[in-house]
């Protein structure tokens, strides 16, 4: 199996947060915030981010329509769709997640190397963007992790969807949680899978045993990829990642509930160049 830690840049528009208002003049100006994991220069040498909250204590299970809807409406009631039309791709989120917009990108940089991306997706969400927030160097600017993110991204020169699979999720926990250890990534064999709307494909579960917590904000991780061809024969693969071993982790059934929902929907028209 080749290097599963060795990952193409994958471009993308750079998440850029709001500017913070002005603040009033009977209060201290706050400091800078960023949202680290939207960012490819993100706190790359904290990693090993925060928790994954569990969100079935406050999601109400529903049954699933009988038969698939149109794909950019969600599979489950009350759930945001996330379209990706780049990819031309579609899932569910639960309600209380962020979406952001398909033209952000939101990956993970080379600790001995910000420059170099060694993972990220685009068209992504948030769950609990701003779980743990924290001042590194001690400069004011605040960076915030979230609990856990979806996403997804291309998979261009793959061989098949195992490939694509295996050498993924192994990168999106050590790429977040564990560098610059690679001996404390493990990750399981490939999956057959079919999601609820018929889309086959492999996916792979990785995680971290024993990831280092020099601060508050890190500690273990997990992630999983599934991969599958889009309607334009394309490799794709979406992915979550978040904490684990904190209370409130997203547990793996909701994980492959969110799953269960990845759809095709018609990629971007590619533009007829002008004479």
């Amino acid at each position: 199996m080749q290097n599963p830690y060795q990952q193409p840049n994958e471009p993308g528009a750079l998440y850029q947060p709001p500017l913070p208002q002005p603040p009033q003049p009977t209060h201290p100006p706050e400091p800078p915030r960023k949202r680290a994991n939207r960012l490819m220069m993100a706190l790359t040498a904290l990693m090993a981010v925060g928790a994954i909250a569990a969100v079935t204590a406050v999601i109400m299970a529903r049954d699933e329509p009988d038969g698939p809807p149109d794909p950019s409406k969600p599979l489950i009631a009350g759930w945001k769709t996330v379209v990706n039309p780049k990819y031309g791709t579609s899932f569910d989120v639960p309600p209380d997640w962020e979406v952001l917009s398909p033209d952000v990108f939101s990956g993970h940089g080379d600790d001995n190397d910000p420059d170099k991306i060694l993972i990220g997706h685009t068209a992504p969400a948030f769950y609990k963007s701003e779980w743990c927030s924290i001042d590194a160097n001690g400069d004011g600017s605040v960076s915030d992790f979230p609990l856990g993110s979806v996403g997804t991204k291309g998979a261009e020169g793959a061989k098949d969807t195992t490939e694509v699979a295996e050498k993924n999720a192994p990168t999106w926990v050590y790429a977040a949680y564990t560098q610059p250890d690679k001996s404390v990534v493990k990750w399981d064999k490939p999956v057959e899978y079919t999601t609820k709307y018929g889309l086959k494909g492999t996916y792979v579960k990785a995680h971290s045993e024993g990831a280092k917590q020099p601060n508050r904000c890190a500690g273990d991780g997990q992630s999983i990829v599934f991969a599958f061809k889009n309607a334009e024969g394309a490799f794709a693969a979406w992915d979550f990642y978040g904490r684990t071993g904190v209370p409130g982790a997203i547990p793996d059934s909701l994980i492959m509930r969110i799953l269960s929902t990845v759809r095709l929907t018609p990629t971007t028209p590619t533009a007829t160049p002008t004479p």
